[in-house]
């Protein structure tokens, strides 16, 4: 009776692919590459069984693909994978590792994003990259005028006051300098008008209202977190949640002594940053209130305003979790 195939480890590429696969009891029963084209039709002849990759580039469409094939697929962090590497950097070692590390009953695995999360998710980088962009942009046109004793302001302020010294023909601006210049200040209002399209089509999206009433999460933010997160069941609980953004203390301990270092900084930076900025704002609003909310007044009495900034990007995450993980409106408390 021939062996039926239960997991199977793909390490994914661009043109070919590493297949490494066992049966129900440990034994290997195929081990070997696969072009691009054959990679469906390999799956389509395989029964139902345990598909395990890494949550890498051009993951979540092949894990698309292949559950529409009735297949079961876990994607899993390339940092929870590497362990299981036995020896050596080679597709085979690859495959056979996340085939190993896939039936770990522990493993902590990413959701397969739907193709509309990946659009949303698209929108929020595309216009990140954009942002990043007029910075450079902004940057390069305040040094330049600051050359010739033209000193503005940072903040949008300052970037008015630029494009006015740049048209102001009483400037001592050379004709030269002011037509490279031209050339920046034309860049950079076609990247603020793309910028305000993708916000638009962002804001649009309406699936995370929920998320926007919690103060710190904005419409960006929230939809940001929506399209990141497709299943809240997959953490446990808030703390978990909050671990995965990398907004918990790093542990260390050793002879029964125990230290909490920074926060880790793992998982999604752009949440992360997303989050701590949101959390700025409210504690800046925080500190002038009269009468602020008794935890954020104790916090802030105790530990440096940076500090307790990320302590409230972690509550804030926290919450946001509770909210997706059970369906309900955001209700403020007097904690």
């Amino acid at each position: 009776m021939e062996k039926e195939v239960v997991t199977v480890g793909l390490d994914l590429a661009k043109n070919v692919f590493q297949i490494h696969a066992i049966g129900s009891d440990g034994e290997v029963l195929v081990r070997r590459k696969l072009r691009r084209a054959e990679v469906i039709r390999f799956f389509t002849d395989l029964p139902a069984c345990l598909v395990g990759m890494e949550a890498c580039a051009s993951a979540h469409h092949w894990g698309r693909e292949l559950m529409a094939l009735g297949h079961e697929v876990r994607l899993m962090p390339p940092a929870y994978v590497k362990p299981y590497v036995k020896r050596g950097k080679t597709d085979a070692a690859d495959a056979e590792a996340i085939c190993e590390a896939v039936t770990r009953p522990t493993m902590r695995c990413v959701a397969v994003k739907t193709v509309e999360q990946q659009a949303v998710l698209m929108l929020h980088k595309s216009r990140d990259f954009l942002v990043r962009q007029r910075t450079m942009l902004i940057n390069g046109l305040r040094g330049h005028l600051a050359e010739y004793g033209i000193v503005t302001r940072v903040g949008a302020g300052g970037v008015t006051a630029s494009l006015k010294a740049l048209h102001d023909e009483q400037s001592r601006l050379p004709a030269h300098a002011r037509s490279a210049l031209h050339g920046i200040a034309a860049q950079l209002r076609a990247l603020s008008s793309e910028i305000d399209r993708l916000e638009t089509q962002i804001l649009a999206w309406q699936t995370s209202r929920r998320l926007a009433t919690i103060p710190g999460i904005g419409p960006i933010t929230a939809s940001a977190i929506a399209a990141a997160v497709p299943d809240a069941s997959l953490f446990r609980s808030g703390r978990q949640f909050a671990a995965w953004l990398g907004l918990t203390p790093r542990p260390h301990s050793s002879g029964g002594k125990e230290r909490l270092g920074g926060i880790t900084k793992q998982g999604d930076g752009y949440l992360r940053r997303l989050l701590v900025v949101g959390a700025t704002a409210v504690m800046r609003v925080a500190r002038k209130d009269a009468s602020p909310q008794p935890w954020m007044a104790q916090l802030l009495e105790r530990k440096p305003t940076k500090i307790a900034t990320v302590a409230l990007a972690n509550k804030t995450a926290r919450i946001a979790w509770a909210v997706m993980a059970r369906k309900e409106v955001y209700t403020p408390t007097a904690v």
